[in-house]
């Protein structure tokens, strides 16, 4: 309905100057919607078009976005699926630290992110990253370093499940370190009985 779409004209430029003609007029339609949620943790899966559609500012010249996909490999191994975990609360908190940062550095118009928990097949999304910026430059660097430091500081880990029926932790030493602790306890009491 026309309430609910906008229309944006926009003026092909020439040389000369700016230039409105029938031809040149291509309008930018959108739905008007809620901003989105800056961090999200979520066990239903990403709805990229949704969030990306969430982000749109008219001042915003560039959109940059990264989406982290499953794939079937690692390290040598074939993967069936991943499951990640999260301690949400603080994933959340430093997740908008990440995004505050990533504005003093490149500043944006907007940005957001979101990462699924719980079990996910081959060619899910994992997470996905998007920024709106005034220019390309800031949206893409905002964007990388969003992703970087998400990899790097939230509290999200990630267990791979293999073709073989085997499993394991990735990159998670709290993970690794409970299970070889728990191991122990049960080969210490298995001893002492």
């Amino acid at each position: 309905s026309p309430q609910d779409t906008a229309r944006w004209p926009s003026t092909t430029r020439w040389r000369t100057g700016s230039r409105q003609s029938t031809m040149a007029t291509r309008f930018c339609c959108f739905r008007p919607s809620q901003v989105a949620e800056l961090v999200t943790i979520t066990s239903e899966p990403i709805d990229t078009a949704v969030l990306r559609e969430g982000l749109f500012d008219p001042t915003a010249g560039g959109y940059s976005a990264f989406e982290g996909w499953v794939r079937n490999h690692n390290d040598g191994r074939e993967v069936e699926r991943l499951e990640y975990e999260a301690y949400e609360p603080l994933a959340v908190s430093e997740g908008k630290k990440i995004i505050a940062e990533a504005n003093e550095l490149y500043p944006f118009v907007r940005a957001s992110f979101s990462h699924r928990v719980g079990l996910l097949e081959i060619g899910e999304c994992a997470v996905w990253v998007g920024v709106v910026a005034r220019h390309r430059d800031e949206a893409f660097r905002a964007c990388r370093y969003i992703i970087d430091e998400l990899k790097l500081r939230l509290p999200i880990w990630k267990k791979e499940h293999y073709v073989d029926g085997d499993s394991g932790w990735v990159n998670c030493e709290r993970c690794s370190r409970s299970s070889g602790e728990s191991m122990s306890k049960a080969a210490a009491s298995q001893a002492t009985d």
